[in-house]
């Protein structure tokens, strides 16, 4: 389990993180979404002790990084793909952090079986793709078999079938029990991978649900209804307090009421229906509406939704 209380960074006169109290738990992926300059990198880096908190404190399993007596055997984390010796091999660098925490030299063998990379073993770092450095990122996170995962952006460069073993590899350690959390900007794929989601926005904490409650939450929930007097079907359900929008000759979209009640008010203005169904939300309209007005480098796209 991660435990943050309190956690504040500042850098100068910004606040990159503030105040952020929450747990992360085992046995589920948890999605940690905001937008550029949330402080989802630097909540990372201060979890494995790369930044200094400013105020607060972050435990892993009750211990701050520093005092965890193996650290690789309790936190695996991928936080930047890049940060490997472009001169070394695959499995020279995995070797190496290996031998300096006393893991042996089969795990190496193991992990890069794991990721796919057991064919480029040998090559230099320098020549691997954005995606292959991923999965080198990825097994070295896994290499000491910790209960705490920790990936950030761990989708980039990878094309669909490594997108795909990604989600498939989150959701397997979660189900081992471990705790996985993991950042990403690809609202599709978080939508499939993960069960609960922390999202930040300038540095706060803005939602820590489960993943059905925050798109619950979403305005792009509502009731489609198609019927041949769509216009005085509309003005029913507008008398008694739903908001109504015409989005065809023959079809309404209808927020504020459930859908029995929709149909119910249908029947008895003596209206035929030619369907009535649930529109749910994708959880990027639910993060739209939760990160609006946090958005540090806006476009002005957000007023052309």
């Amino acid at each position: 389990m991660i435990t943050l209380r309190g956690l504040t960074k500042r850098f100068g006169d910004k606040t990159a993180v503030d105040g952020l109290t929450l747990e992360v738990a085992e046995g589920k992926v948890t999605g940690f979404l905001g937008p550029n300059g949330a402080g989802k990198s630097t909540t990372m880096r201060m979890i494995v002790g790369l930044d200094r908190p400013t105020a607060g404190e972050a435990l892993v399993g009750g211990r701050r990084y520093a005092g965890l007596p193996r650290p690789i055997r309790e936190v695996g984390a991928l936080l930047d793909a890049g940060f490997v010796h472009p001169g070394r091999s695959a499995q020279a660098h995995l070797t190496a952090m290996a031998r300096s925490n006393g893991i042996p030299r089969a795990r190496v063998d193991q992990v890069l079986g794991l990721v796919g990379l057991e064919s480029v073993a040998g090559k230099r770092v320098g020549s691997f793709s954005l995606g292959m450095r991923q999965r080198l990122g990825i097994a070295g996170a896994l290499l000491g078999d910790p209960a705490v995962l920790m990936f950030d952006e761990p989708v980039n460069g990878l094309d669909p079938d490594g997108v795909l073993w990604v989600r498939r590899l989150m959701r397997g350690l979660a189900a081992e029990g471990r705790t996985v959390f993991v950042s990403s900007h690809l609202m599709s794929e978080m939508q499939l991978t993960a069960d609960q989601l922390v999202v930040l926005g300038r540095g706060r904490l803005l939602a820590d649900a489960p993943m059905a409650e925050v798109i619950a939450r979403g305005s792009g929930n509502a009731v489609r209804v198609r019927s041949p007097r769509a216009a005085d079907l509309a003005e029913r359900l507008a008398a008694v307090g739903a908001e109504v929008g015409r989005t065809d000759d023959d079809e309404l979209r209808v927020k504020g009421l459930p859908i029995e009640r929709v149909g119910l008010v249908a029947y008895e203005t003596g209206v035929p229906v030619l369907e009535l169904s649930a529109v749910a939300a994708s959880l990027e309209e639910a993060y739209m509406d939760l990160t609006g007005a946090s958005v540090e480098y806006g476009t002005g796209m957000a007023e052309q939704r």
